[in-house]
């Protein structure tokens, strides 16, 4: 129930679908003209945080962020695509997968840059945890994206505990 409450009901993973664009522009490249890795992440945070909001219809805040590897270089003059949507919930958190893509914008190709796992907190008026809606994926292109960010965190998970032998 929420502070009403209520049960928030139901939201699905199409209802979280959040897409930005940012061109890369000097303030915010390296001295090797390519986005800046706290740049990125920062982006990847606000969308996250968009899609938190669309799905749970609360304000959200940050609770954590799974390991990040920069797979490429996002170059300057390039437009970066900073995809996220809501694929888990628990009773006041939300769980967004995240993907960063670089584009050429004159030949509209993309290549991967980034991805990562964040997880979110809803908050009431007060500033308090509230109850999210529980996620559903009634397509099946949800269903393989919300399968696809479930297992893709697994295998995050065991990849990072095997590279720090944990």
């Amino acid at each position: 129930m929420d502070e009403t409450g209520t049960n928030p009901g139901t939201a699905t993973v199409a209802e979280s679908h959040t897409e930005m664009t940012e061109m890369l522009l000097p303030n915010d490249t390296n001295n090797l003209g390519r986005a800046l890795g706290g740049t990125v992440l920062h982006w990847m945070d606000i969308c996250g945080g968009i899609a938190g909001m669309r799905f749970s219809g609360h304000e959200v805040v940050t609770a954590s962020m799974d390991h990040v590897d920069f797979i490429g270089p996002i170059e300057m003059g390039e437009v970066a695509v900073i995809e996220g949507y809501v694929f888990n919930t628990g009773r006041t958190s939300l769980d967004v997968k995240i993907d960063v893509q670089a584009e050429d914008p004159c030949e509209g190709q993309r290549r991967p840059t980034t991805s990562s796992f964040f997880t979110f907190v809803a908050l009431d008026d007060d500033g308090n945890p509230t109850r999210v809606p529980d996620v559903t994926a009634p397509t099946a292109e949800e269903q393989a994206l919300r399968d696809d960010a479930i297992e893709g965190r697994r295998e995050q998970l065991r990849a990072v505990t095997e590279r720090y032998d944990l």
